[in-house]
This record gives structure tokens, C-alpha cells and sequence, in this order.
């Protein structure tokens, strides 16, 4: 999800049954679901015990005591960056690094572009394309057309001659 979503996004819009979050009034006003793995249900239920946060999900700090408001989402950013430098990576990374990977993951796995547009809340199918950075050894594994065709009887996938059975 974009860094606003995740900084407005509240303990409702958290489905456990479902195993869906719902990102509500995202980019465009839209609404859409993503998938909640088993494992960030896990860490949100820990963080909820912790915090016990009551309207959203992430409350800040600051503002008006009894005033519940979202964090920021420069929060957001400060916090993925944070959380890359703690990692030892040395490239500036925010929240939308994980976006453009999220898809690329999601592309290698072989999910179609359709479902990666819905997933990430795109308006239009260009949109989606930006962030497919395909990884070398998923170029490398595309197989050619070019394999498929026959020369002078010989087979570029066998090396063989063709043997006709008649």
C-alpha cells in the first residue's frame, strides 16, 4: 500500500476472518482489499497487545491528549528508512522501494498484470507496468518463439534430424 494508506489505515479496516486488509479512500478516492498473510496478522495482533491502539491503527503521538489522529505519513517514511539503514543497505529505501518489489515479486511468481493493477490500487494498466524491474533470471527463463522453428529438417530444440514416420 502507498505510505498514506498505511499511516490513516485503521484497527477496522483489518480483516482477520478474511484475511484482507481494507484500504479505504486510496489514491483516486477507491477502495480496494489486499491479501493479510498469516505471518503480518501475526505481528498486528503482537502490536495491537502492545499498543492497543483504538481508531487507527498506527496513532500518533502528537496533537491533542484524548484526540486519537493517524501518524503521519512522513512517519512512514522515516520509519522504512530506518528500518534500511538498520539492515545494513546502503541504498535509500521508502516506502515506495517496497512497492515497485512487492510487484516485481508478485510478477515473477507468475500473477498476471491484472491482478497486480487491482492489488496495488492502479487506475490504468500503464500505471502497473512502471514497476515491473524483471530480474535477470526471470529474462533468462522466458523461452524464445525462435526455439520452436524448424530449419532444413533439423529441429533447434533436438539437434536432431526429423525422421518422417511415413
Amino acid at each position: 500500500m502507498r505510505r498514506t494508506e498505511a499511516s490513516r489505515l485503521k484497527v477496522s479496516d483489518i480483516d482477520s476472518q478474511r484475511r484482507v486488509i481494507h484500504i479505504r479512500q486510496g489514491k483516486g478516492s477507491r477502495d480496494r482489499d489486499v491479501p493479510l498473510s498469516p505471518k503480518l496478522l501475526n505481528v498486528l495482533r503482537e502490536y495491537w497487545r502492545w499498543k492497543k491502539p483504538k481508531i487507527y491503527l498506527f496513532p500518533s503521538t502528537l496533537g491533542h491528549p484524548g484526540v486519537e489522529e493517524p501518524i503521519s505519513d512522513k512517519t512512514v517514511w522515516n520509519a522504512c528508512r530506518e528500518a534500511a539503514v538498520r539492515a545494513g543497505l546502503s541504498k535509500t529505501i521508502g516506502p515506495h522501494t517496497l512497492r515497485h518489489s512487492f510487484a516485481t515479486h508478485l510478477m515473477e511468481a507468475g500473477t498476471d498484470l491484472r491482478t497486480i493493477q487491482l492489488l496495488l490500487g492502479h487506475a490504468t494498466l500503464d500505471h502497473t507496468t512502471v514497476y515491473l524491474h524483471l530480474s535477470q533470471r526471470h529474462l533468462h527463463a522466458a523461452p524464445s518463439p525462435l526455439d520452436q522453428i524448424r530449419i532444413g529438417g533439423y529441429s533447434q530444440q533436438q539437434d536432431q534430424p526429423e525422421v518422417n514416420p511415413s
